[in-house]
């Protein structure tokens, strides 16, 4: 069975094969029908959404499903019944679950016993539906995706930082995590980012000095300070994170065409300038958008792959 759990879950072609097939599909958003019947996809939440819900919703219907909205704690998941007899009850009612939720952990036991795939709307570890929809982005913008240099500024062991090194090398792209030290994404995930830079020539570096990281950068990316489940930390997190907001200035140091990305929700003033987020090199609503259709592609994929295994 394959799920899409992880970045690196997808290996460079097929990481490719889903981009492209999420480009198809946005030209063309109602031609591709796997879940005709319709067939139904539990959506899961632990946390707050916005556009994770909308995008996941309005693509499970383009593709001729139905959209199962499950309130995660109200079903009481891993509390009032177990993660595995939630996966054996949901996968013998939908083609596909989709769980925004914290732990890595949970999401893969529940793929493990689910019996139909399973899709990362979020943990704590990573986001990798957020990046296919940015790489998605950066193609729109940019000739290709190999080669290109990506900065991320912010908070490097987050969900985004974690992705984005996975999914950026995978692409071929040179990814810089510019973090304070003790917020960079682990020797493990630079290990694994640096093992599949090896196929296709990407690079995983760390640098801790903003406006160094900023030059030569064809990608700026930024996320809040603040995740969810790190509220607690509000003011000794935006004390550590003041140097490495994207201002305007930090904004002009890398390369004259570069673009400017964020996952959203944004903070103003805070991670990213709003002359940056809302200038005129910001694709953050194309990334916004991008969600449904590379959602829709990934979903296709392991659909597939479900089919051919039945």
């Amino acid at each position: 069975m394959r799920h899409f759990l992880r970045d690196d879950d997808l290996s460079p072609a097929e990481q490719a094969e889903v981009l492209e097939a999420a480009a198809a599909m946005k030209r063309a958003p109602y031609d591709a029908k796997p879940l005709a019947g319709p067939q139904s996809v539990a959506m899961i939440f632990d946390k707050p959404t916005l556009r994770t819900q909308a995008s996941f919703g309005a693509g499970i219907a383009e593709l001729g499903g139905n959209p199962m909205l499950i309130d995660g704690a109200l079903a009481g998941i891993g509390v009032r019944e177990s993660v595995e007899d939630v996966a054996r009850i949901l996968g013998r009612q939908v083609s596909a679950i989709v769980w925004r939720t914290y732990a890595q952990s949970n999401l893969e036991t529940m793929a493990a016993h689910a019996g139909v795939p399973v899709v990362n709307a979020l943990t704590d570890e990573f986001h990798p539906c957020q990046l296919l929809a940015d790489l998605m982005t950066v193609r729109e913008h940019k000739p290709e995706l190999a080669g290109l240099t990506a900065t991320f500024f912010g908070d490097g062991a987050s969900n985004m930082g974690n992705s984005w090194l996975l999914a950026g090398v995978t692409a071929g792209m040179h990814v810089r995590i510019c973090a304070p030290e003790g917020y960079t994404p682990s020797e493990e995930m630079f290990a694994r980012a640096r093992e599949i830079g090896e196929q296709t020539g990407g690079t995983a570096t760390w640098e801790p000095e903003p406006r160094t990281a900023a030059q030569g950068t064809d990608v700026v990316v930024t996320d809040t300070w603040v995740s969810m489940g790190k509220e607690g930390e509000s003011d000794a997190r935006t004390a550590v994170f003041v140097p490495y907001s994207v201002t305007q200035e930090l904004f002009e140091l890398a390369e004259p065409d570069a673009i400017a990305m964020h996952c959203l929700p944004a903070y103003r003033g805070k991670e990213i300038d709003a002359e940056v987020l809302d200038g005129i090199q910001s694709v953050v609503w194309d990334e916004a958008e991008n969600r449904r259709h590379a959602q829709k592609a990934v979903l296709d994929f392991v659909l597939r792959h479900a089919r051919e295994r039945a």
